[in-house]
């Protein structure tokens, strides 16, 4: 038998929100309305992707602004805002305006690195410093910063009729301690855990030189690894939040024409499990596809699931609006109190 897990205390999930070039309205309409339907079900959180010049969310902070005039107690996060694409003063504004509006729901996720395509895209995006640009660590710290109320500017005061600050304005209380680092490696892990940042862990993990070992290397206690070692770096210890996001694909109440294609959307996707791919060594984890009892069991046994609390299944890339409505309908009603979590 498997050790006992954590009891789950938050149940999210995670959309990508895909649309159609032709008609790009109706997809983020789409996204709105299940973002709507994950509070009618009573889910705690729904996060958004984020994607750029592709057919997905490429604002999510504006997207997330609907949101919370639609909704009244869903949290709403974004996994992840690529900072690399960013200006980190001129976000931390977005991040706290939003969280202002939705009332203090907002939780941004982000991540560092070079755009994607940078070679391709460096001279729209930073066309006078794209050789200078830290893509590094030091550009969270600057927007954990800025959201935390420190001063940006030697400046403040009346001038004139105008009155300056010198934080980013507006400030949001608690947003500061709302924010997450998505990451995929063991140094990100203890980064964000010294910076006093949550930690976003998804079916992605890195696996480093002394993780390479012969034999097919462990999703679970790689991602395990991660999760200690962000808590033991964090101020809040073993009470440091951390979510977990798998994709899960409950097929209770799907028909047999759905869970046809479930199936083949997995099989194709499984290979990619079996071996770290890419030159950074990219570990997926497998697919869960089933009845909820068939992956409640499965995440029991999984070494990083029981030692979180929270966590945000990702809805599958590419399926429907009806296909979400039907996943996201099994994870509340059936999945979740399989996990734990009573029924809404």
């Amino acid at each position: 038998m498997a050790p006992i897990s954590r009891p789950l205390r938050k149940l999210g999930f995670l959309t990508i929100g895909l649309f159609d070039g032709a008609d790009p309205a109706r997809g983020h309409e789409s996204t709105l309305e299940i973002i709507e339907l994950g509070e009618r079900l009573g889910f705690d959180s729904a996060w958004v992707r984020h994607r750029h010049l592709q057919y997905g969310i490429s604002s999510p902070v504006a997207v997330l602004a609907a949101a919370s005039q639609r909704t009244r107690r869903i949290e709403l996060g974004t996994a992840v805002i690529p900072l690399g694409w960013e200006n980190p003063l001129r976000l931390a504004e977005d991040l706290a305006t939003v969280d202002l509006l939705s009332g203090g729901r907002l939780n941004p996720g982000v991540s560092v690195g070079p755009p994607m395509h940078y070679d391709r895209v460096k001279e729209a995006l930073y066309p006078d410093t794209a050789d200078a640009e830290d893509f590094g660590y030091e550009r969270v710290r600057r927007l954990l910063d800025f959201v935390r109320g420190e001063p940006v500017t030697d400046f403040s005061g009346t001038e004139g009729f105008e009155v300056f600050s010198d934080r980013v304005q507006p400030q949001s209380p608690g947003l500061g301690g709302r924010m997450w680092y998505g990451g995929a490696g063991l140094r990100s892990a203890r980064w964000a855990g010294e910076h006093g940042m949550n930690l976003l862990t998804s079916s992605v993990v890195k696996v480093e030189d002394d993780q390479d070992a012969p034999g097919a290397p462990d999703f679970a206690r790689i991602q395990l690894s991660h999760i200690r070692a962000f808590r033991e770096r964090h101020p809040d210890g073993e009470n440091a939040r951390v979510s977990q996001g798998l994709v899960v694909i409950p097929t209770d109440s799907a028909t047999p024409e759905q869970r046809a294609r479930y199936e083949k959307y997995v099989a194709e996707r499984t290979p990619r499990t079996s071996s770290p791919q890419g030159p950074a060594r990219l570990l997926f984890a497998p697919d869960l596809i089933g009845t909820s009892e068939e992956i409640a069991e499965r995440l029991h046994a999984h070494a990083a699931f029981r030692e979180v609390d929270e966590v945000a299944f990702a809805l599958p890339f590419t399926f429907g609006h009806d296909d979400y409505v039907q996943i996201l309908t099994d994870i509340a009603t059936r999945l979740g109190p399989a996990l734990g979590r009573p029924a809404p």
